[in-house]
This record gives structure tokens, C-alpha cells and sequence, in this order.
């Protein structure tokens, strides 16, 4: 049904992506030897990674660094006077669709619309989800709710959609992640990025050792260039102010300049301002990954202290980091801090969510 469904979407140019060939090829089969733990830190280190950047987000590094120090444990928030980790909309909405998932048997769409409306308060909405949920509350149909816009809402919710996929290994785990980061943003740059960093977590998770920084760069080109496109993003950064272009372009172009010159993560991150815009996210992320993806913990810490959409930078980072390393990998310290909610009364949730995926889909 998602395969005719986005097959219709392209005919209809309703769909804001290139219909690249990837569509068509399976991903590689995961070996055997692949340990669960790799799928339980990718969903862990997301929500690691945004528990820990949560109560300083937005703050420019320099303004962290002076109020704070450096971050490497979760801090007391306004909820909240212990150091403890909270959930923000990227583990909320990221464990929201592996609940909707887990329901249904897989992704579909219309009751993963319904879940993301109906599920509660969500923290730090953005404005982009905001639009989808006012559009879903007048009736429009799931796949004509989504915004255009490159923020970053659904490159940091999309890793779950692998999950319903580890055993199967077909083209449909392509076709499920297009759908679903297009429901709350419709726009090639984003459904682009989303599909690279599903390839490449499904890349780390067959992976028996972390690859060459390089690698992190030209995977995400090798899947990006063809589906993004030639399109023409306008940087809000005042350091880039003549620049249209693509992200994909960007990124081959600053990322790979950066590494070649050894820029520290923060002055490059900083430099490329380090927002919510994909144009800023994607690159961050990347940089940090081809930096310091040999350690988890360091990469989240980086992710964390060193941009300014901390939370979400290092949700996606910690996603990558858990994938590669493995829950054996993460310092246990976050793991026992971390709250585990969905809502603002759930407790445990994130575990019991991870455990019943374990059972339907890996055992």
C-alpha cells in the first residue's frame, strides 16, 4: 500500500523529492551476527543525545560555555531541580512513531498523523510541525499536511523508521522513510537528508568497526546528490550571504574544507551557525561524526556544547554513535539518568518501547 501510495505522489508531483533509484534497491541484508544492543543505543543515543542538549538549547556555544561550563551530564531544568534527562519533540516524536509502529505491525501513515496529533503536549514544537498538526486538525489528508520547509523536525524523528525493516531488508524500508519524512516536511532537501541518514544508520548497524571520517561525507552525498536535486536554499547565516544552492552542495563543499584544515567541531559548527535550517544541521552533524565518531560519548558531548540546535544535533549524532558502538557503549550514567518519558508522566516508556520492538521484530 506505501509503495503505491508514493508511487501516485510522484505522478502527481505531490511528493517534494527526486524519484532516484534508490527506490528500487534493497538495502544489503543485516548479518546475523548484528547484536540487538547496535539497534538499542541508535535508539538510546537519540534519546540521550536530546535529553542532554535540552536545557540549553539555543544558546549560542560561547553563552553555554559561560553559564554552564561544559556539558557532560543532563543539568537541572525548570521541571525539575535534580540533574535528570527530559525528553524535547525529538524523542517524543521519534518514540511516538516506534509506538504507532509497534501497533500497526509497521509504518502507516494516516495512524502516525493521528499519534502526532493526538499524543499530548510536545516540547520546543517547531513551527513546521506546528503547520502539519493545524493542517491534520482541518481534515487534510496525511500526505498533503506537510509544510515545505528544510528545518530539521523529521531528519530527528526518522531513525525508528528502520526498525519494522531489520529483518526484511527491502526497497519498502525506502518507500516507509520518504513517507514519513514528508508528512511534517515536504521538501527534497529535507526527505533527501532523511534518506541518507537512514542508509547510513543502516550501514553502521552492519558495520563491524567505525568507518573512515571520510566515509561519513561521501555516503551521505552518494544518497543525497540524486534525490535533493538542484535546489536553490538561500543561507540566513550573514557568513554566507551569496549563497543559493543546494544543501547537498554545501556540504561536499564547507564539510570537506573543514576536515581538510582540521577546524575544531565548535568553530566550524559555529561558523556554519548551527540551526534548526538543514543547511546548518547536516553539516554539523556530519563534521562532528567524521570528528569524533571512533567515540560516543565525545561525539554526543561535542553535538551538545558545540552548536547552538544542540538538542537536535545531537539526537541525530547520538542515533549514529549508537548505531556504530552499540547501548554497551554509552556511559551508563546516562543511561540510568534518563527519565525514559514520552510525555510529561510516562516514565519508563522509552525502555518498555525499545523492549516490545526487540520482541516483534529481532527475536
Amino acid at each position: 500500500m506505501n509503495r503505491q501510495l508514493l508511487d501516485r505522489l510522484f505522478a502527481e508531483s505531490k511528493i517534494n523529492v527526486k524519484r532516484a533509484s534508490l527506490f528500487d534497491q534493497p538495502p544489503a541484508s543485516l548479518s546475523a551476527k548484528v547484536d540487538f544492543d547496535k539497534v538499542e543505543g541508535m535508539l538510546l543515543g537519540l534519546a540521550i543525545g536530546d535529553a542532554l542538549g535540552a536545557t540549553s538549547e539555543g544558546m549560542t556555544p560561547s553563552e553555554r560555555r559561560t553559564l554552564h561550563g561544559e556539558i557532560r551530564d543532563y543539568l537541572p531544568n525548570k521541571y525539575c531541580k535534580r540533574p535528570i534527562g527530559f525528553p524535547t519533540d525529538d524523542t517524543q516524536l521519534s518514540f511516538w512513531l516506534l509506538d504507532q509502529m509497534l501497533e500497526d505491525g509497521g509504518f502507516v501513515g494516516e495512524n502516525v498523523a493521528r499519534k502526532f496529533a493526538s499524543s499530548g503536549r510536545i516540547f520546543g514544537l517547531g513551527g513546521t510541525v506546528r503547520g502539519f498538526l493545524r493542517n491534520h486538525a482541518q481534515g487534510i489528508p496525511w500526505y498533503e499536511c506537510g509544510p515545505k520547509s528544510a528545518g530539521n523536525g523529521a531528519l530527528m524523528r526518522i531513525a525508528p523508521i528502520i526498525v519494522p525493516h531489520l529483518r526484511s531488508a527491502d526497497a519498502g524500508l525506502w518507500v516507509d522513510a520518504a513517507l514519513c519524512a514528508m508528512m511534517t516536511h515536504n521538501d527534497a532537501g529535507s526527505i533527501a537528508a532523511c534518506l541518507a541518514f537512514v542508509q547510513i544508520l543502516w550501514d553502521l548497524l552492519a558495520a563491524e568497526s567505525t568507518p573512515e571520517p571520510l566515509w561519513w561525507l561521501d555516503r551521505y552525498l552518494g544518497v543525497a546528490r540524486d534525490l535533493e536535486g538542484d535546489t536553490r536554499y538561500l543561507a540566513r547565516n550573514p557568513n554566507y550571504p551569496d549563497f543559493e544552492g543546494s544543501i547537498h552542495g554545501f556540504v561536499d563543499s564547507e564539510v570537506r574544507e573543514a576536515f581538510r584544515t582540521g577546524k575544531p567541531t565548535v568553530e566550524a559548527c559555529d561558523y556554519w551557525y548551527s540551526g534548526a535550517f538543514l543547511l546548518e544541521t547536516v553539516p554539523c552533524v556530519l563534521y562532528i561524526l567524521m570528528r569524533h565518531g571512533h567515540d560516543p560519548q565525545e561525539a554526543i558531548v561535542r553535538a551538545v556544547n558545540d552548536t547552538r540546535d544542540n538538542d537536535t544535533v545531537a539526537a541525530i549524532v547520538g542515533a549514529a554513535a549508537g548505531a556504530i558502538h552499540g547501548r554497551k557503549a554509552l556511559p551508563q550514567r546516562w543511561i540510568d539518568g534518563l527519565t525514559g518519558r514520552t510525555t510529561d508522566c510516562d516514565d519508563g516508556r522509552v525502555f518498555e518501547l525499545i523492549r516490545q520492538a526487540r520482541q516483534r521484530w529481532w527475536t
